[in-house]
């Protein structure tokens, strides 16, 4: 058996303030209240076991913990949340995990392994959308009690149907789904067969820095201090207020309205970088902007012509010109931050190169084809920007607005030429984008896997191996090895042109400190402090 022994860390509580009615005179907002202007128009649920967007996994992520999570310092570490250590068994199949005696629900309840393997049965019985990252280890509504089994008070044994690698389960058990709610207070709110999901959408139940007030759909969010978690804090409350314009979430935060404005532009952002009243926390985070040939379109089947694509486009202009402080040029399908994530960029733009590549592939006057995006900015921009620059090798390019839904509905049927989308992954492991963008075993209409490489007709048998060979290697320097080379090919032989990474910049007052944002959109609000 081998040992892995790590921390864990936490926040306070308080009396309920009200706060959401802000005066006309824009007095500065309470020293013991935390407010933030952000987009929340994307939730559709808090519960943890349903949450599967990026706002929603990050409130969920300061009202929940779970057994482990993410080293925020060093990507390919894992860390202890609720568990103080773990085992893993020789046979690779069992692993088993010791919880902290000393953890408390926001009830003061103890935290047992009797609510840790209620937390990960519930995710199996539930089935909702990130079910997906449990399931991979052969658990279902039937064998899962058998499998993940409180063995005492502070012992759970998670047991998978296969060898497992030990990084690739704890960095699925460090995603949000992988969240231990207390399984009493769930209980008794259950309706009929839900286990508590209907009230636990809009409540909380956990053992997080914070615990839920209320939330209000595409209007706010109120959370209060958890007094049972250890890391007391002086903030009390953070009220999360849904405001749609990037412009009306500046003047709140000149004004002093709001502490922190999370979705402003580069263009409001740029006069913020030289004003003392303010400060910009920037981190990247795991949406990697890339374009996409569907190979079932004839020109788009070379790989020459996909070469001759990465060849054309100006990363490094569009990036200057267009999204300085939103994106930073990335070409590997793993994100910065993620462990054996790619950072080199070894395409710039080369016409002569993309060219010869052109006529290699019989295509020297070049041929028509559509470019789908999104339509909000900055998607029109950077087409527009692609649309010259492919323009110069011979490809003429027709552009297609239409909204994110639309556009991946389009996809989803495998009807686009070329597309600009955007990916995210949905755990921290190397495997999630991996699978997306190089796994297409069944490339028929009726296949049940529609990855990234489905969607774009591509299935190359060499990848599929690989992606598998590096699942199930139990090595962890072996593995991250694998994913290495694995993304170093992709990018040279496939139909994706990885393009950008995405950052979330915060603009804080000059009084707010301790905002972190990781590359999962982790953020830590117990951390924040305000002078």
């Amino acid at each position: 058996m081998v040992s892995r022994r790590h921390f864990i860390a936490g926040v306070s509580a308080v009396p309920f303030l009200s706060w959401l009615s802000l005066n006309s005179a824009y007095a500065a907002t309470p020293a013991t209240i935390l407010v933030m202007a952000m987009q929340l128009d994307n939730m559709t649920s808090l519960d943890p076991h349903e949450s599967f967007e990026g706002t929603g996994n990050e409130i969920c992520g300061n009202l929940y913990q779970r057994l482990v999570g993410p080293n925020p310092a060093k990507a390919d570490e894992i860390i202890g949340e609720l568990a103080t250590s773990w085992d893993v068994g020789s046979d690779s199949k069992t692993f088993t995990f010791h919880l902290d005696p000393a953890a408390k629900f926001a009830d003061g309840s103890p935290v047992t392994a009797e609510d840790a393997a209620f937390s990960l049965q519930r995710v199996v019985a539930l089935d909702k959308s990130p079910a997906f990252i449990i399931n991979q280890f052969g658990f279902t509504k039937d064998n899962v009690a058998q499998h993940i089994v409180a063995k005492d008070a502070q012992t759970l044994v998670i047991t998978t149907d296969q060898p497992a690698a030990e990084t690739f389960l704890l960095y699925c058990l460090s995603a949000r789904v992988g969240s231990v709610v207390q399984k009493s207070q769930v209980m008794a709110n259950q309706q009929g067969d839900d286990y508590g999901n209907g009230w636990l959408k809009q409540h909380s139940a956990g053992s997080g820095p914070f615990t839920l007030r209320a939330w209000k759909a595409s209007e706010s969010v109120i959370l209060e201090s958890n007094p049972q978690h250890p890391q007391a804090g002086k903030i009390k409350r953070i009220i999360l207020r849904h405001i749609v314009d990037p412009s009306s979430q500046l003047l709140m935060l000149q004004k002093g309205d709001v502490d922190i404005a999370r979705n402003l532009t580069t263009e409001q952002l740029r006069p913020l970088q030289k004003d003392t009243h303010f400060h910009l926390v920037r981190e990247p985070v795991s949406r990697i902007m890339h374009l996409s040939c569907n190979t079932a379109i004839g020109p788009l089947s070379k790989p020459q012509v996909w070469q001759a694509i990465k060849w054309a486009v100006d990363y490094d202009s569009i990036q200057k010109n267009i999204i300085p402080l939103t994106h930073e040029v990335h070409q590997s399908f793993l994100p910065k931050g993620f462990p054996a994530a790619l950072n080199d960029t070894p395409f710039q733009q080369d016409i002569v190169k993309a060219k010869a590549l052109m006529a290699e592939a019989g295509y020297p006057d070049g041929f028509e084809i559509t470019l789908d995006h999104y339509s909000p900015q900055p998607f029109a921009d950077i087409a527009q920007a692609l649309q010259t620059q492919l323009g110069a090798i011979g490809i003429k390019v027709q552009l297609i607005a239409a909204e994110n839904r639309q556009v991946l509905t389009k996809m989803r049927a495998r009807q686009q030429q070329l597309a600009l989308t955007v990916w995210g992954a949905d755990y921290f492991d190397p495997n999630s984008n991996t699978e997306a963008f190089c796994v297409n075993t069944d490339n028929s209409e009726k296949a049940r896997s529609r990855t990234l490489a489905w969607r774009c007709s591509w299935s190359n048998p060499k990848f599929n191996q690989l992606t598998e060979q590096a699942l199930h290697e139990t090595d962890a320097a072996k593995r991250i090895a694998l994913y290495e080379q694995i993304q170093r090919e992709h990018r040279e032989s496939s139909p994706f042109i990885e393009m950008m990474q995405e950052s979330i910049t915060a603009a804080c007052r000059k009084n707010i400190d301790g905002v972190s944002i990781s590359v999962l959109l982790d953020s830590p609000y117990e951390k924040v402090t305000k002078a």
